[in-house]
């Protein structure tokens, strides 16, 4: 497809800085038009036609971005799953407050699986997988592979001050993220139940922390 050419211009005098932030924002518009899209109708339900309206460009300048469909899916889940992410690294730990450190990290765990961007990501993953066999590889290294390390080293930090004797870190980190998703995380993906309340949420969290500092820590509280 031809490039959109921009007559209002002056090459010779245009600011290569106003040229470079209208790129990026005609990109990130084309990228968020995209992730409404994909996230309300699905991957095969959305033409490159649609896209370019929802961005809103002119079709020209979609592919002048994204040379295929396939091309523009791939950077929606990348950057779903990286802003995604910091909700994970808001959490601010403080030293000495084991609890209350995996309450933080509970929550924003929770926070982050339970949202309605991080449930349609899922969804359209599962969907499209079969078609696209990166795509699953794709989601894994951009949030559980940076997510579980970031608590496995939390807890082998504990190992070291000598306040627990955690035998596989690698593994009670998992534990701990298996904990707070449960059954319920599966019915949202299904729709067979709601997104839990703020006080659900919170209940959630207390419980699985609570569980897992007595019996996979082996602590007392």
């Amino acid at each position: 497809m031809p490039s959109e050419l921009n007559n209002d211009a002056d090459p010779m005098t245009a600011s290569p800085s106003k040229d470079w932030q209208s790129c990026d924002s005609k990109r990130q518009a084309i990228v968020a038009g995209a992730t409404r899209m994909f996230l309300a109708h699905g991957f095969r339900q959305v033409s490159m036609d649609k896209i370019a309206a929802a961005a809103p460009v002119s079709k020209a300048t979609l592919y002048n971005y994204f040379d295929s469909k396939n091309a523009l899916l791939a950077e929606v889940i990348l950057q779903l799953c990286s802003s995604l992410q910091e909700t994970m690294q808001q959490a601010v730990l403080e030293v000495n407050h084991v609890e209350l450190n995996l309450k933080k990290i509970a929550q924003s765990f929770v926070d982050l699986i339970f949202s309605q961007d991080a449930l349609g990501l899922y969804r359209l993953m599962i969907s499209e997988s079969r078609d696209f066999p990166g795509l699953g590889e794709l989601v894994y290294q951009s949030s559980a592979q940076t997510i579980l390390p970031q608590l496995e080293n939390y807890l082998q930090q504990l190992n070291s001050s000598g306040c627990f004797h955690i035998d596989n870190p690698e593994f009670a980190a998992d534990a701990f993220f298996s904990l707070l998703k449960g059954d319920r995380h599966f019915q949202c993906l299904l729709g067979t139940k709601p997104l839990p309340s703020a006080e659900e949420k919170q209940t959630l969290i207390n419980q699985a922390v609570e569980f897992y500092l007595r019996g996979i820590l082996h602590a007392t509280v």
